[in-house]
């Protein structure tokens, strides 16, 4: 899947992931997509509770060696 913009979150401890992905999502028009990478272990959680609340999508969660990678589509 492609995305129109992405934050490295790599190295943040909550609630810094969530915090930065929500910065860059209000910058990006309804519908499009953002790639959020992290390495907290609390994102798991997070982010899909943040999606849940915010009003966006979350398109899909998967791992990539130390990373979780997640989509998000603005709502």
């Amino acid at each position: 899947m492609e995305w129109d913009a992405e934050v490295d979150a790599a190295g943040l401890i909550c609630p810094l992931p969530v915090l930065r992905a929500r910065k860059r999502l209000l910058s990006l028009p309804p519908g499009a997509v953002l790639r959020l990478i992290a390495t907290d272990p609390a994102s798991i959680i997070d982010v899909p509770h943040f999606c849940a609340e915010a009003g966006h999508a979350l398109l899909g969660q998967t791992e990539e060696g130390p990373h979780q990678v997640f989509l998000i589509r603005r709502g």
